[in-house]
């Protein structure tokens, strides 16, 4: 009997209940392997593990990785940092909006993907130091795994966060539709994957606490999901006195119009409808789902809540964040 199976079967022989056992095996999973080697993810045969975080294949190896944090940023560089399925093309559309006046006049022909490359794979073959200033990247990274520099205050983060329950709900979406994702039979057995932290990008708790606890070591800006469906002007305000970028007011509500998630859906620009068929299977959905807040109630059944909701309460009850998990009430007239 291995070490973890002879705890498991100690909780177990003492009435632990699931939810617990689930929630300490989560926090402690890391103490069985070793952070610095490759592992593979039990859940998901096109993954690997390294440093806690979740990579294709297809996209990345250890080398690849460790270079990442040699990269040399600049004072100006602007990182948009996000667990999948937490607004990232969304913002990447905004940041394109504010920082680039073709893209918002719709002259040059280009996409957000031009304009907010990803960072850690680059899919469009520039040349990063020939990119002029201000840069803007992206990336789903967690707070070990970027640039050196960038956790000396070089450059910018912008880290946008959601609520679990609709990220968990719109990964599984997207899941079904990402031609590289190991497909789970139902809701169910995705959650499981979920919550142990065996998708792409790793745990969600684990992304959010590392960055949260984290935050001093960078200049960083943290945005919520559920603030850009409630008040998008403002976000957008928050990001332009951020990165210094000085907006008239007609120009703001310019951005805030475009940028709309209802108009962002039918950009081509923005919306991914472009994708190649290599990367996403279009027969199975859209890239741009919903936009909304409260969708898990849809999917998730009481006893997935519940069990959830203690998940959550266990691991994040030492961090003090709030988050939105349904659209206020509309006052009664």
């Amino acid at each position: 009997m291995n070490a973890l199976q002879f705890i498991l079967s100690l909780f177990l022989s003492c009435g632990v209940n699931t939810a617990s056992l689930l929630s300490w095996l989560i926090s402690n999973r890391f103490f069985f392997t070793k952070m610095d080697e490759v592992t593979p993810v039990q859940r998901n045969c096109n993954l690997f593990r390294y440093k806690g975080y979740c990579f294709l294949k297809q996209l990345h190896n250890k080398e690849s990785v460790d270079a990442l944090q040699d990269f040399l940023t600049r004072e100006d560089d602007v990182f948009l940092v996000t667990f999948p399925k937490s607004g990232t093309v969304w913002t990447q559309h905004i940041l394109s909006l504010i920082c680039s006046e073709g893209y918002r006049k719709g002259t040059e022909n280009t996409s957000t993907i031009d304009t907010v490359p990803w960072f850690d794979f680059n899919l469009t073959k520039q040349d990063y130091d020939e990119i002029p200033s201000p840069r803007l990247f992206v990336t789903h990274l967690s707070p070990c795994l970027v640039p050196r520099d960038l956790k000396n205050k070089k450059g910018k983060v912008i880290y946008v966060i959601r609520n679990p329950k609709d990220v968990m709900t719109s990964m599984y979406y997207f899941n079904n539709m990402a031609v590289l994702s190991q497909k789970q039979p139902n809701f169910g057995k995705f959650m499981e994957a979920f919550l142990s932290g065996d998708v792409y990008a790793g745990s969600w708790f684990d992304h959010v606490r590392g960055w949260y606890t984290h935050k001093d070591d960078f200049n960083i800006l943290y945005i919520k999901y559920e603030d850009m469906i409630m008040d998008l002007r403002s976000v957008v305000k928050q990001i332009c006195t951020f990165i210094g970028r000085e907006m008239d007011e007609a120009s703001l509500n310019n951005v805030a119009e475009k940028a709309a998630f209802k108009e962002m859906k039918k950009d081509p620009r923005a919306n991914r409808e472009d994708a190649p068929e290599e990367l996403v299977d279009k027969s199975k959905g859209t890239f741009m789902r919903k936009g909304t807040i409260g969708d898990w109630k849809n999917e998730m059944t009481v006893a997935q809540s519940e069990q959830f909701d203690a998940l959550f309460e266990e691991q994040m009850k030492d961090l003090p964040l709030t988050f939105t998990w349904d659209l206020p009430e509309k006052p009664s007239c």
